[in-house]
């Protein structure tokens, strides 16, 4: 276990003590995908109780953690664990999928992820984060590396939603990497998915492309997407 997270764990256990129920890592650092220069851990931590106190226990902990460029983490009580599930089936599925206790008993172990909302889920996270993609392009826009930047910051989001696409279309254990989902997603659904592995190709590589190419990439980028949301839409029979 990296240095970090050693020092998480202990300082965690030092400042909860009996409260403490687990400590789990989930995202990329346990899919696959794990880039020391652009990844950070992300960490779900589960108490008996949460309650201010508990919280400003951890503030030296977490100040120290967030400095270090890692996200805060997820706090839950076990009984909200159980009756989250199906508030953010997204999540759950995704943390149940592939996940590491560092601390404690694994919280998914038997846990049931209601998927009776999933599908809305992800198209209003789909359409949300399109509608932001188009946003910020804006003041990109002058920029050929400010552009491919927003294409490969941006594509780690996206792919974790088709993830879960290919669960409503009877995909129940899809693929973790990226590459993998992508693939699965054009074979799948019968998707142009070409510009997806574009974007993902400057990501491994981190370069940048000329200002007419990556505005090519960004406008096929973005109908890709749009095409996946058609497909989510389309799913659910309207009256």
């Amino acid at each position: 276990m990296a240095d970090e997270l050693v020092k998480l764990v202990e300082g965690l256990k030092a400042a909860h003590g009996a409260q403490l129920v687990s400590i789990v890592l989930y995202g990329s650092a346990v899919m696959g995908d794990f880039d020391p220069e652009r990844s950070n851990y992300n960490v779900l931590v589960v108490l008996e109780t949460i309650t201010p106190a508990d919280l400003r226990a951890v503030r030296p902990l977490i100040e120290d953690w967030q400095a270090r460029g890692h996200p805060l983490p997820l706090y839950f009580t076990r009984e909200e664990m159980v009756d989250a599930s199906d508030v953010f089936p997204m999540e759950f599925l995704d943390m149940s999928a592939a996940h590491r206790v560092l601390y404690g008993e694994d919280p998914f172990l038997g846990l049931e992820v209601s998927t009776v909302h999933l599908r809305h889920q992800i198209e209003y996270e789909l359409r949300g984060k399109l509608i932001r993609l188009r946003e910020l392009y804006i003041p990109a826009s002058q920029s050929a590396e400010r552009v491919t930047a927003l294409m490969t910051d941006s594509i780690v989001s996206f792919v974790t939603l088709f993830r879960h696409v290919l669960r409503l279309f009877g995909i129940s254990e899809p693929p973790l990497k990226r590459r993998e989902v992508v693939q699965r997603l054009g074979d799948s659904l019968s998707l142009e998915v070409t510009p997806f592995h574009a974007v993902l190709d400057l990501r491994e590589a981190k370069r940048s492309l000329p200002l007419e190419e990556a505005d090519r990439l960004f406008a096929a980028y973005v109908e890709a997407i749009r095409g996946v949301i058609e497909r989510v839409d389309h799913l659910e029979v309207r009256p």
